[in-house]
C-alpha cells in the first residue's frame, strides 16, 4: 500500500536513517521500536508527509488517507466535546445537509414526471447511497462508543473542551482520528494519555481496525496485544520482522550472538591485514600484496554493533531503614476542589513491605490521595504515617525540583554513597546519559531528561516508603526494566500510580481501584485484577439485562472460590503466600551455599594432602546430611506454598 524506497534522513551530516526500504500492507499492525533519539518520531512524520526525505522516496496510492497523532500537539479546539469530535464526520455532515436541502426541494415539486424532478430523485438516491457507505446511519453511536471507550462520561459531552486538561484534550484528538477511519493510522506514544481501561479499549479497536496501523510505544503489553510486525531503527538502519514485539526481542538476542561472532572475526581480519600492511609497506618485493590488502580494507563492508545493552546493570535501592508495621493509616478521608468532590470517605491501611498499585481512570483521585498521604494538600478525615517512615516521592513534576545550576554528574554525585559512587557513570548510561551528556547543566535538559535524572536520584536515597506517580512516562523500555528490577528487590513499602501493566506485573501484590470517588482493594497482581474486572463487567451487563435469570449449577462453578471468601480471608491467604515464597527463597539460598561448600570440599578431598585427615571427612559427611535435610525442608515448604496458591485461585 505505502512504499518507502531507499529513504535517508540526514541532520547536520549525520544519517538518522540510511537508505531504508519497506512496505506497509493493508493488514499490518507495526510496532516501531528503537532507543530514544533513534528516529522513530521522525519516521512517522516522514510517512505522514510532514517531512521530506534527504534522499529516496515515499510512495502511496492516490486518495490514500493517513491519520497521525503526535506525542504533543498545539490544540486550538474551542467547542463542546461532542461538537469538536463531530468534526471527524465532516464528509457525512456535508452530505447530510445536501440530502436535507434536496428533500426540501422535492417536497415543493408538483410535476412528478418532469426531468427536473426525476434528476433530483436520482441525485437523492446517489447521496443516500454515499451517506450509507460512509457510515451515516450510525455515526452518532460510533462517536458515543469511542468517547466512552476513551474514558469520557456522558456528562462530559456538552462541556467545552477548554475545561479539560491537556491529556484529556489529546484523547479528543485521538477520538477524532479514529472516527475518521483513515487507511493508515500513525500513533506516537498514545498510551501516555490513557488509563488502563482506555488502553485496553484502544487495543481492541486497533486489533479489529480495517486499515493499517504504525505505532510507537514503550508499553510492551500494548505492543504485544496490537502488533503483528516489528520494525526496529538502530544505527540508522531498520530491522523488519513479521512478529510481535516479545518474539522480536528473543529473535534479536539470537541474531546479536551471530552478529557478535561475525564482528569479532572481521575485527581480527582487519587487525591482521593492518599489521601486514605496516610490516611490509616499504618492501619493494611486497608492494603488490600491500596494495591489494589496502584495497581490500577500503572495499570492506564493516559490521557495526549497537552499544551493549545496559539493562543487565543491577541497580539496587539502599537498604530501607526499619519502620513500624503500619506505614500509612487513613480513615474517612474526603477531598473537594470547590464543589467538585473527588474522594469520599476513604479508608486505607498500608503495612510494611506492601507493594501497592493505584489504578483507575484519569481524574478519579489517584494523585490527590498521593498528595494527601504526603501531607501536601488539606483534606477531611484522619491520616497518619507510621513510626520512622521516611518517604521518597517521585511526582509527575519532579523534574522542576532539581538544581538547574548543577551538571548531570554533579546532581547524582552529591547524593551517591557506598558502592553506587563507583557506578555513577554506568547508572547514568543505563538511563541514557552517556559521554558528554553527563557534563550538561540541568537547565539545558529536556523535560524527559530531567525526569530521568530525578528518577536516578530517587534510586540512590535511603527511604522505606516509595511513592511514585507515573514514573515510566519518560523512560524507554531498557530504563523501565532497570527501575522495575530495583523496585522488585526494594525491601521497603511501595505505592505506585501507573497505567503500564507490564511495569506493574510481578512488582505489586495489591491493587487499589479508584472509581466513583471511592477505592476498592483487590489482592493479587495487576493481571489478576484485570481478569477479575472483565468478570465484574460481565456481571454488571447481566444485571442490566431484564431478561437475565439467576445463574446456578455449572455456571456458578465457573467462578473462582476466591470470590466467595471474605476480605479478611483473602488477605490472610495472600500474606501466607508471601510468607512461604520468602521461606522457599531463603531455603534455596541455603541449598546453593551448601552445594558450593560441598563442591569446594570435593576439590579438597581430591588432594593427597588430606587423605588421612578425619576431621575433613567428618565435616564433608555432615554437609551432605545437612543438604539432604534442607532439600526435604524445601519440598515441604514448596508443597505448602502450592496449597496456599490453590486456595487463592481454585
Amino acid at each position: 500500500m505505502i512504499s518507502l524506497n531507499k529513504v535517508s534522513i540526514s541532520f547536520g551530516g549525520f544519517d538518522l536513517l540510511h537508505s531504508s526500504s519497506f512496505l506497509i500492507q493493508p493488514d499490518d499492525r507495526i510496532g516501531l521500536i528503537g532507543k530514544n533519539g533513534a528516529g522513530k518520531t521522525t519516521l512517522l512524520k516522514l510517512i505522514a508527509g510532514k517531512l521530506e526525505p534527504s534522499s529516496g522516496e515515499v510512495s502511496l496510492p492516490k486518495d490514500t488517507t493517513i491519520g497521525y497523532l503526535p506525542q504533543e500537539m498545539k490544540l486550538t479546539d474551542t467547542q463542546t466535546l461532542v461538537d469538536e469530535t463531530m468534526l471527524a464526520f465532516d464528509k457525512i455532515l456535508k452530505i447530510e445537509k445536501k440530502i436535507a436541502a434536496l428533500n426540501n426541494e422535492i417536497s415543493s415539486e408538483t410535476d412528478f414526471h418532469s426531468d427536473g424532478y426525476l434528476k433530483k430523485l436520482d441525485k437523492l438516491s446517489e447521496l443516500n447511497e454515499r451517506y450509507s457507505i460512509l457510515g451515516g446511519d450510525n455515526y452518532q453511536a460510533e462517536l458515543e462508543q469511542t468517547l466512552l471507550g476513551l474514558g469520557f462520561e456522558r456528562t462530559d459531552f456538552d462541556r467545552p473542551t477548554s475545561e479539560f486538561s491537556g491529556g484529556w484534550r489529546m484523547r479528543v484528538e485521538l477520538a477524532k482520528l479514529l472516527l475518521k477511519k483513515p487507511d493508515l493510522i500513525l500513533l506516537d506514544e498514545p498510551t501516555n494519555h490513557l488509563d488502563i481501561e482506555s488502553i485496553q479499549w484502544l487495543e481492541n479497536f486497533l486489533k479489529n481496525y480495517k486499515g493499517s496501523v504504525v505505532l510507537v510505544s514503550h508499553d510492551k503489553a500494548f505492543l504485544d496485544a496490537v502488533g503483528n510486525r516489528t520494525i526496529e531503527i538502530s544505527l540508522g538502519r531498520i530491522t523488519d520482522q513479521k512478529m510481535k514485539y516479545s518474539d522480536f526481542v528473543e529473535w534479536k538476542k539470537e541474531q546479536r550472538e551471530v552478529q557478535l561472532a561475525s564482528y569479532r572475526n572481521q575485527q581480527k581480519m582487519i587487525e591482521d591485514t593492518e599489521k601486514f600492511i605496516e610490516r611490509f609497506r616499504y618492501k619493494a618485493t611486497k608492494a603488490v600484496q600491500v596494495q591489494s590488502r589496502i584495497k581490500q580494507l577500503e572495499k570492506l563492508d564493516r559490521i557495526e554493533i549497537e552499544e551493549e545493552d545496559k539493562s543487565a546493570i543491577n541497580i539496587k535501592f539502599p537498604p530501607a531503614p526499619r519502620s513500624g508495621r503500619v506505614v500509612v493509616e487513613a480513615k474517612a478521608i474526603s477531598k473537594k476542589y470547590g464543589e467538585n468532590l473527588v474522594l469520599n470517605d476513604i479508608n486505607l491501611n498500608v503495612e510494611n513491605g506492601d507493594k501497592i498499585a493505584f489504578v483507575g481512570r484519569n481524574g478519579e483521585g489517584k494523585t490527590t490521595l498521593v498528595k494527601i498521604i504526603l501531607n501536601e494538600i488539606e483534606h477531611e478525615g484522619f491520616l497518619k504515617l507510621g513510626h520512622n517512615v521516611k518517604v521518597g516521592y517521585f511526582a509527575q513534576n519532579q523534574a522542576q525540583l532539581l538544581n538547574e545550576n548543577l551538571t548531570v554528574l554533579e546532581t547524582i554525585d552529591e547524593i551517591a554513597t557506598g558502592d553506587a559512587r563507583t557506578k555513577i557513570r554506568d547508572i547514568l548510561g543505563a538511563f541514557l546519559f552517556s559521554g558528554e551528556d553527563v557534563e550538561k547543566k540541568v537547565k539545558v535538559l529536556s523535560g524527559g531528561e530531567k525526569s530521568r535524572l530525578a528518577m536516578i536520584r530517587l534510586l540512590l536515597e535511603p527511604v522505606n516508603l516509595l511513592v511514585l506517580d507515573e514514573p515510566t512516562n519518560h523512560l524507554d523500555m531498557q530504563s523501565k526494566e532497570i527501575l522495575k528490577n530495583a523496585l522488585i528487590h526494594f525491601s521497603g513499602t511501595i505505592i505506585v500510580v501507573s497505567h503500564d501493566r507490564e511495569f506493574l506485573d510481578g512488582m505489586v501484590d495489591c491493587v487499589f481501584e479508584f472509581r466513583n470517588k471511592k477505592i476498592k482493594q483487590h489482592l493479587g497482581g495487576i493481571y489478576e485484577f484485570l481478569q477479575k474486572k472483565k468478570m465484574e463487567s460481565l456481571k454488571e451487563l447481566e444485571a442490566a439485562n431484564k431478561k437475565s435469570q439467576s445463574r446456578k449449577g455449572s455456571d456458578r462453578k465457573a467462578v473462582s472460590n476466591t470470590m466467595d471468601l471474605s476480605f479478611e480471608e483473602r488477605k490472610e491467604i495472600s500474606k501466607s503466600i508471601t510468607r512461604f515464597e520468602k521461606k522457599v527463597e531463603n531455603t534455596e539460598d541455603e541449598i546453593e551455599k551448601l552445594e558450593t561448600e560441598i563442591s569446594e570440599m570435593d576439590e579438597q578431598l581430591s588432594s593427597s594432602e588430606v587423605v588421612n585427615d578425619n576431621t575433613v571427612f567428618k565435616k564433608y559427611d555432615e554437609l551432605k546430611a545437612t543438604l539432604e535435610e534442607t532439600l526435604k525442608r524445601w519440598e515441604r515448604e514448596h508443597e505448602e506454598l502450592e496449597n496456599w496458591k490453590k486456595k487463592k485461585y481454585w
